[in-house]
């Protein structure tokens, strides 16, 4: 599965009965949807946390259910039930305003089956919902957790309890692995991707446009790396999205790309290259990210001359992207995985590097010998050295005596240049000028080859 820190703790219980707030609570972060309808969460999510000086894995889930014919029901039902499998402990979670139900009993009678350790959990008892607690001991549990997930009541009670079960905090410092965002148009296969890739059904999918909601952190290890993984709800044009938890799921896409390293934006090769797909594509350029184009269901071209049309769509729609990497792969038969990880330690590599200043700066000297800027209002523009001031992504400054003079066009020469040189492909290159007092190109030649000799 993936790395995970101490004791997993899941959380379980019918619908709407406040398991994604809690799953936010104790992580600290915003990462599950929440809203105050049945159904919202499908898929297994999971967090770090820590209390005191102690650690655990928490995982949220979709609600039981118990009327089958509802959506997903029985892929949220599997999910849970594999999150139960997984957990070492379980939070079973109820509604003090809604009282003991049929559908408790019933998850009730599935987690004693597991044999695990089960904390019975009462949610909602701020205001009135203190006064239903009571008859929850019904249940036979030996000791009832009455909480208020969004009003932080009780939650000091509940962790207390778990305390002995959780393990030491770990705080030798780790590598943070690259994150990798799977994003695109609905239903393009960005689960089924990641389901190929850790060979399990970790994350819901179906036919259906909108089956992923919630953004799924999934940790991955392959060829001795590791990685982290990012599920994300499919993007649709601005007129179509819908209000409620489309536009919350499509909220935390753009969340998900701007904690992420490098996007992986899918495409569906039986729909071809649409606007819509470049519009996602300078999003992920813009917030400055690795970009590698991903063409899915490869395995239903049927001919080059599909092909072709893909290649004359991919030239057409991405005319302003220079050089950006291109896969083929099938998520569904796992055809193009190994290709695809080599493609991406490429761009995170490029995303990452730093170039000598020395290297740098020869390579500056030729592009200004082999290209100089245009002067400015009748005077000549001197550029002096160029600095390498950031990575990921790679970002540069050139101190000039005009910056002024200095024109877009020409720095989006110098980018070129740059990315060819060095070989940022699937990398943004910034670039940026900056006027100073004469400073000679060859004295900093001259400065770097002596710290390189040093």
């Amino acid at each position: 599965m993936g790395i995970r820190k101490g004791p997993v703790i899941a959380i379980i219980g019918r619908p709407n009965v406040g398991k994604s707030t809690l799953f936010n609570k104790l992580t600290g972060m915003r990462k599950a949807i929440v809203q105050d309808l049945p159904g919202v969460t499908r898929d297994r999510n999971e967090g770090f946390c820590t209390y005191r000086d102690r650690q655990f894995t928490l995982i949220d889930t979709g609600g039981l259910l118990s009327d089958t014919s509802a959506s997903f029901s029985e892929a949220i039902h599997r999910q849970s039930e594999l999150a139960i499998e997984e957990a070492d402990i379980i939070l079973f979670m109820m509604d003090a305003r809604e009282g003991v139900t049929a559908e408790d009993h019933a998850v009730q009678t599935l987690l004693r089956k597991s044999g695990k350790p089960v904390y019975t959990v009462i949610n909602k008892t701020e205001g009135k919902g203190a006064d239903t607690v009571e008859e929850f001991y019904e249940l036979g549990a030996d000791k009832l957790f009455a909480i208020s997930s969004e009003h932080n009541l009780g939650l000091s009670d509940l962790l207390d309890a778990l305390y002995p079960h959780l393990a030491p905090l770990d705080e030798t410092p780790e590598e943070t692995p690259p994150k990798i965002v799977l994003i695109g148009r609905p239903n393009a296969g960005k689960s089924t991707l990641i389901n190929t890739i850790l060979k399990e059904e970790r994350l819901l999918t179906s036919d259906i446009a909108g089956t992923t909601r919630d953004t799924i952190d999934t940790p991955v290890a392959r060829n001795n790396k590791n990685y982290i993984f990012i599920d994300t709800a499919g993007m649709r044009r601005r007129g179509k999205i819908t209000w409620g938890v489309e536009q919350y799921s499509i909220s935390r896409a753009k969340g998900a790309l701007k904690r992420s390293n490098i996007a992986l934006l899918l495409l569906d090769s039986s729909e071809g290259i649409t606007e819509q797909d470049t519009k996602i594509a300078g999003m992920v350029i813009e917030q400055g990210k690795g970009l590698i184009l991903v063409v899915n269901k490869s395995d239903l071209l049927e001919g080059q001359e599909e092909r072709d049309q893909i290649e004359q769509q991919y030239s057409f729609r991405f005319s302003f992207v220079h050089d950006m990497p291109k896969i083929y792969v099938s998520a569904l038969t796992g055809k193009g995985m190994t290709r695809l990880f080599k493609k991406i330690d490429e761009v995170y590599d490029a995303y990452t590097k730093r170039v000598p200043t020395g290297q740098l700066n020869r390579f500056f000297e030729r592009v200004i010998q082999k290209h100089p800027p245009a002067s400015y209002k009748g005077k000549a523009i001197n550029l002096f050295y160029i600095t390498q001031v950031g990575t990921a992504p790679p970002s540069f400054v050139i101190f000039c005596n005009i910056s002024a003079g200095v024109t877009d066009q020409y720095l989006r020469f110098v980018q070129n240049q740059l990315q060819e040189a060095f070989s940022f492909w699937g990398v943004p290159v910034r670039v940026k000028v900056r006027a100073r007092k004469r400073v000679q190109l060859q004295q900093v030649l001259e400065r770097s080859g002596k710290a390189n000799k040093s």
